[in-house]
């Protein structure tokens, strides 16, 4: 879970490395990234490309396609949060995006398969959640110039926050009762999910972009550095681990995907660490944002500590 949580809260340093780079044409990079590594998880640890597809030959329908909806909500979720940050702000929409998810996620997750102590796993969500608006108002005082809040983007941060709270409970019903899913084999059809809304979704932001873009075309992609690509790829790779790691600890009994899932989501501080001890983007901040850094990383760490201490009581 930990290792999830780290992969989870570092692919975005792909970004960083792309400067100017725009987010639609990193993001075919990012899922090929995702398609490859879920191969590769699945042929090596995953017992052999012999085991993978008979795995995947061998569950039936339903559980199939928990898996690839699954995929196709995470990705919506995902492009939604990007636009939603794009139109509101960081501070709006990463607190209201993914302190939803981090909610609706875990209650989802526990009523499907309650495991762990239910007050510390619930105590520790309330921390974390405590942290990303930390995080939030952090970087609210950090903008010198204010992103203009609007309906739309408070909309859109909502929505993206419901549909990435909906998709880990679809990928722990595809892993559970006959004819299910293993956490190897799951990664690789959940990739399909993604992929297949990547295609349309990414295409129409592409020719509908973000604020203050051009519309661009696939000509423009083929036409992007070498390393830009490498980037996407390794990005892509390293998230995929992270769902690959979390789900396989989702299946342990005293587990549960409830607390694995609220762990994982526990990359916002992990991102934020970046950001703040590698990436400096609090260097020349006002004290007010700098001095809320070590409350945001306090609340995190109570939390994680509950969440980690919640299987065992």
């Amino acid at each position: 879970m930990l290792l999830s949580m780290l992969c989870w809260g570092s692919w975005a340093n792909a970004i960083k490395l792309t400067p100017g780079w725009p987010i639609q044409l990193f993001y075919w990079d990012y899922v090929a990234g995702i398609l490859l590594a879920s191969v590769v998880w699945g042929v090596t640890l995953g017992g052999g490309a012999g085991v993978l597809f008979a795995a995947i030959a061998g569950a039936d329908h339903r559980h199939l396609l928990f898996a690839v909806a699954g995929g196709v909500i995470f990705n919506a979720a995902n492009l939604l949060l990007v636009v939603a940050i794009e139109i509101a702000g960081l501070a709006v929409a990463f607190p209201l995006g993914i302190g939803l998810a981090l909610v609706i996620g875990v209650l989802l997750n526990y009523a499907f398969s309650p495991a762990g102590n239910a007050f510390l796993l619930f105590g520790g969500v309330g921390l974390v959640a405590i942290a990303i608006v930390i995080d939030a108002i952090a970087y609210r005082r950090r903008e010198q110039h204010r992103t203009r809040v609007t309906a739309r983007g408070i909309l859109l941060s909502l929505l993206a926050g419901v549909l990435m709270g909906l998709f880990y409970p679809l990928v722990a019903r595809s892993m559970h009762g006959t004819g299910a899913l293993g956490p190897y084999s799951v990664v690789s059809v959940f990739a399909v999910g993604i992929a297949l809304c990547s295609i349309p979704a990414n295409l129409w932001l592409m020719r509908h972009p973000l604020p203050e873009q051009r519309p661009l075309s696939m000509r423009q992609y083929f036409a992007g550095r070498p390393i830009w690509h490498l980037w996407g790829l390794i990005g892509g790779a390293v998230w995929c681990s992270g769902a690959v790691l979390n789900f396989t600890a989702s299946q342990a009994r005293f587990v549960g995907p409830a607390i694995s899932y609220a762990i994982g989501q526990g990359a916002t501080m992990v991102s934020a660490g970046w950001g703040v001890f590698v990436w400096h983007e609090f260097r020349g901040a006002p004290a007010g944002a700098r001095r809320l850094i070590p409350w945001m990383f306090l609340f995190f760490l109570l939390g994680l500590a509950a969440l980690a201490l919640a299987p065992t009581y």
